[in-house]
């Protein structure tokens, strides 16, 4: 069992930056990958990056790449957020798998109760 906890939304002009964090605890998660996931309203989840548990490969969407930056140590990952737009509004989720890089919904088993981030024009 994994939990995890997601901070670090918000509210944030356009153009601006965020850091999203998701700490981890119960078994451990250096054995994970990692995956962020986000949900506007009205819309399904979509992935947006992860990070294997080895730390050796990441994924984006490409709504993301070149904006958002995966990482991870033994107890946490952080999504940095640069560039957003209004578009990146939206409630963000972190999750934890046991596949070697995962792009899917249905590869993450743990997932955080989320975190709204909110990008204004």
């Amino acid at each position: 069992q994994v939990q995890l906890v997601e901070s670090g939304g918000g509210l944030v002009q356009a153009g601006g930056s965020l850091r999203l964090s998701c700490a981890a605890s119960g078994r451990v998660f250096s054995t994970y990958t990692v995956g962020w996931f986000r949900q506007a309203p009205g819309k399904e989840r979509e992935f947006v990056a992860t990070i294997s548990w080895n730390n050796v490969h990441t994924g984006y969407a490409d709504s993301v790449r070149g904006r958002f930056t995966i990482s991870r140590d033994n107890a946490k990952s952080t999504l940095e957020m640069n560039s957003l737009k209004p578009e990146d509004t939206a409630v963000y989720y972190c999750a934890a798998s046991n596949y070697e890089l995962g792009y899917s919904l249905k590869e993450y088993r743990y997932w955080g109760q989320g975190t709204q981030v909110t990008v204004s024009p």
